[in-house]
């Protein structure tokens, strides 16, 4: 992970790490932390608590989103002290999460922006000027458009992948295809590196094609406290727990001073969580058979 974030994770980058509630790479985040980035544009539909951790970390400009909270736990406090005034300064370009997905869509098949429906009435163009709007060449209707999003780097988690940076994904989906193909440069974080006739063997799973990967980085146990299905559960107690860590700006920064700066990797994180391994999931058996989950 060092070495990828070090290469391909620059100060004034546009940054998604995508994966929706499902395989967020905290690793990766941690690992632009350690390595101090600054001036990032943060982007993806539900910034959550890597993304906090990051702000409170002082490595972002800006957050393009379309939702920040801390899901079924509370609100994302460094974020919102930084929102308030109270905190780091941090730019905000709101959207839809469909106006996300329209994005980084149009990012991905190389177009200019997107056209959809779902701004009218709203106050959303108001406050957020990347907001227009095209009059239909065919019917005349008057439609929303958003610009297309095109990353400099995506960081996506996947359950596995060969050596070549083929990597499948099963479960719950986010924008991870679309996020990777609208980006100049692609990290793939995976729980495990398979033999390419494994990935063969199951092609359907195979989100991100290795032709688009520049790093493929093997990191178990990288997208806890998130899941990875099939390999571990969500940490609902660190969701839990990181409301009132995160209510208080001393103990963030004890935090980060432990679990961050304070590591030298992603393996000593596992071993300072301790008991990781009652998340760990149990291996299913699907009509006779073993898939090795």
């Amino acid at each position: 992970m060092r070495e990828a974030v070090a290469a391909h994770v620059r100060d004034g980058d546009t940054v998604v790490i995508e994966g929706f509630t499902h395989l967020i790479c905290f690793a990766a985040g941690h690992e632009i932390i350690r390595q101090k980035r600054r001036d990032l544009t943060l982007c993806r539909l539900t910034p959550d608590l890597i993304y906090d951790q990051m702000i409170a970390a002082g490595c972002a400009r800006k957050l393009v989103f379309s939702w920040a909270g801390n899901p079924g736990a509370g609100s994302l406090h460094a974020f919102r002290r930084a929102a308030e005034g109270k905190g780091p300064p941090l730019e905000l370009e709101e959207y839809s999460h469909f106006g996300m997905v329209a994005r980084l869509s149009a990012g991905a098949a190389h177009l200019p922006f997107w056209t959809m429906r779902n701004y009218m009435g709203t106050d959303l163009p108001r406050v957020n000027p990347m907001i227009r709007s095209v009059s239909c060449p065919y019917t005349g209707e008057v439609l929303s458009t958003v610009p297309a999003l095109n990353p400099d780097v995506t960081i996506v988690h996947a359950q596995r992948a060969d050596a070549q940076g083929n990597a499948q994904i099963w479960g719950l989906l986010g924008v991870q295809k679309e996020a990777a193909f609208a980006s100049d440069r692609v990290i793939v974080v995976v729980e495990e590196i398979v033999d390419e006739s494994a990935i063969r063997a199951d092609p359907n799973r195979t989100v991100i094609p290795g032709l688009i990967v520049d790093a493929v980085v093997v990191e178990p146990w990288g997208a806890h406290p998130s899941y990875a299905q099939g390999y571990y559960d969500r940490d609902n107690e660190f969701y839990i727990g990181w409301e009132k860590i995160s209510r208080d700006p001393a103990a963030l920064a004890r935090y980060l001073d432990e679990f961050v700066y304070g590591l030298a990797d992603r393996a000593e994180y596992v071993e300072k969580c301790g008991d990781l391994e009652r998340l760990r999931a149990s291996e299913r058996i699907c009509a006779g058979v073993n898939y090795g989950f």
